[in-house]
């Protein structure tokens, strides 16, 4: 079971690609993209699924050991959105490895300039780490809209609960 976490060029000299990449990620969430962002002279990791939009922003330390810290901060992402525990020991089990690979979605990385324009908006002034939880919940909560259908308006929060439901049903 394998997750590919596609940094973007800005973290290649932290996050060096793996040598074997699967063609897809074994996960509901699929593919993790990651970039870096630099807030209130901070700097700060955006973290974006690839099938679901969904954003989790972490403080950039320890960056080349994202890659074994990835299922630990997913964990902790769905808790805070009150996720089923069967649901998320499932997807946590499905990122028993993590590969690293380039990017390869144009419009994943739109999404993530999206909301990296977003972050300083929702933060307030004096803002902590603490925070950053609390802004990448509103984004998870912002539509997504790119060209297109009215119906095809991506829901970020609801996308990630059913695509866990839809995946993981059967385990609880």
């Amino acid at each position: 079971m394998t997750v590919i976490l596609r940094r973007t060029q800005k973290l290649a000299e932290l996050l060096p690609v793996t040598d074997i990449v699967p063609d897809a990620s074994d996960t509901a969430l699929g593919d993790w993209y990651v970039n870096k962002r630099i807030v209130d002279r901070k700097p700060l990791l955006l973290l974006v699924s690839a099938v679901t939009l969904l954003p989790m922003i972490i403080p950039a330390r320890d960056v080349r050991t994202l890659p074994t810290r990835l299922p630990a901060l997913v964990r902790r992402r769905l808790q805070f959105m009150d996720v089923s525990d069967a649901w998320i020991d499932a997807e946590v089990a499905a990122m028993a490895t993590v590969a690293v690979a380039k990017t390869a979605s144009r419009s994943v990385l739109g999404v993530m300039t999206d909301y990296m324009h977003a972050i300083p908006y929702y933060l307030e002034q004096g803002w902590d780490e603490r925070s950053l939880d609390v802004v990448g919940h509103k984004l998870a909560d912002t539509p997504i809209f790119a060209s297109g259908p009215a119906d095809q308006v991506v829901a970020p929060r609801e996308a990630t609960l059913k695509r866990l439901r839809d995946r993981w049903q059967p385990f609880g």
